[in-house]
């Protein structure tokens, strides 16, 4: 299968179950891997036969900067949902959110919560 890349997407919410990740909000980071044929698109040079990159940015940003979550597990699953969604031709999807600074005591790079969903 062939994929399309959207690496370190920078985005900020306010996602978590403490209360001053709601109010306050914080980075999240996107890595997003789509699984499709892209044959087609590589032999006739047509946009419609592929994915949109700008397309599939706004749709993640629509998550990560919509409706509050308390789970990145939840916002990673919003984002898999939306882009089945958006883009019919994705057969596979896999979702990295990163949270850099969550407010959890302890010396670490960041958080992460990863998925891949297949279309059914």
């Amino acid at each position: 299968m062939d994929k399309i890349h959207l690496n370190e997407m920078a985005f900020y919410g306010y996602h978590g179950v403490l209360p001053e990740e709601n109010k306050l909000g914080q980075r999240f980071f996107v890595d997003l891997i789509l699984g499709l044929n892209l044959k087609n698109a590589g032999l006739t040079d047509d946009l419609k036969k592929t994915v949109n990159y700008a397309e599939a940015y706004e749709t993640v940003r629509s998550i990560v900067e919509g409706k509050r979550r308390q789970l990145v597990e939840a916002v990673a699953e919003g984002i898999a949902k939306e882009i089945f969604d958006a883009f019919p031709i994705v057969e596979e999807v896999k979702v990295k959110v990163v949270k850099p600074d969550p407010p959890i005591r302890g010396h670490y790079r960041s958080v992460a919560v990863e998925i891949t969903r297949k279309r059914s």
